[in-house]
């Protein structure tokens, strides 16, 4: 009879650990709503014409790695605002203001944009995707498009 030589190592792993049905969240909701940006502090700086100050608020802490789909909703709200309230002349600088990963965060919020639209936000939305398409080219629309994990 032929004796096994080979490692039976992979035999002792408990198999039930790795069960879907028994997957336990680690991550709680008081550090999932830290991740989202801070709806008021961005209305605040809306209201006082603060726009490129709100603009980086809003795209600082995104929410891409969050499971809770209303906190994505919550920070998709807060930077569709923040891009509705730019004047067209603006949008140009806090386009160029970003770095490469910025400007990749911008396209994200730009589709989910489009993928529910609002009264007149597609226009803004398209005036947008022009200006981040300037400065990104097609490679940030490439990245956006075939990034596992969204905004």
């Amino acid at each position: 009879m032929a004796r096994n030589t080979l490692p039976s190592q992979f035999r002792r792993l408990d198999i039930d650990e790795f069960d879907e049905n028994q997957f336990v969240d680690e991550q709680e909701d008081s550090e999932q709503q830290q991740l989202d940006p801070d709806s008021a502090e961005v209305d605040a700086l809306i209201r006082r014409g603060e726009m490129m100050a709100a603009f980086q608020i809003a795209l600082r802490n995104p929410p891409i790695s969050s499971k809770n789909p209303a906190v994505k909703e919550r920070a998709q709200a807060a930077v569709l605002r923040v891009l509705t309230s730019f004047k067209s002349s603006d949008i140009e600088t806090a386009v160029k203001s970003l770095d490469r990963n910025g400007v990749d965060l911008l396209m994200k919020y730009i589709y989910r944009g489009f993928e529910k639209p609002s009264d007149n936000s597609s226009a803004i939305l398209l005036q947008w995707h022009e200006k981040a398409f300037a400065v990104g080219g097609l490679g940030s629309i490439v990245r956006v498009l075939t990034a596992r994990k969204s905004v």
